[in-house]
């Protein structure tokens, strides 16, 4: 009985691996788009360059990356590393280490400037349906409209 069973289950899903289907896909938008916004600063005098001049042009460069990691926090989140020993019920060593990552495409400079004697500001926005368009553009995201069986 039970090997006529077994038959039976076996041919039943058998059958379903004959029918053919056509999918028909289609692309998913969000209802609205939020425009982030981050601000990155940098010491003038502590890069590291003979002259003032360079060491401007550098603070700027490094005020850009930094302004762009608080993009990354925002869109990606931020990874938070804790650490504590105890000897003796005693806290020996208490440690704490946060890192991002992530890729950040689309954004655009919407100010650099000078704060005060020394420390340079850049101001980035990142349009997320400019990041959309680009993500559509390369990953063409979609999701199911029609599944017809033949």
């Amino acid at each position: 009985m039970s090997a006529m069973m077994l038959f039976a289950v076996a041919a039943l899903s058998g059958c379903s691996s004959m029918f053919t289907k056509h999918v028909e896909w289609e692309t998913i938008e969000p209802e609205s788009y939020p425009v982030l916004s981050a601000v990155g600063y940098a010491p003038i005098d502590a890069q590291l360059a003979s002259d003032d001049s360079t060491k401007t042009l550098m603070a700027i460069k490094a005020s850009k990356l930094d302004a762009y990691r608080e993009l990354a926090e925002q869109v990606y989140g931020q990874k938070v590393d804790g650490e504590q020993e105890l000897a003796n019920l005693i806290l020996t060593n208490n440690q704490l280490k946060s890192s991002v990552e992530g890729v950040i495409r689309g954004a655009r400079v919407v100010k650099s400037y000078p704060v005060g004697e020394d420390t340079y500001a850049t101001e980035l926005e990142l349009d997320m349906s400019r990041v959309y368009d680009i993500y559509l553009s390369t990953a063409k995201p979609k999701k199911i409209r029609k599944v017809t069986y033949y």
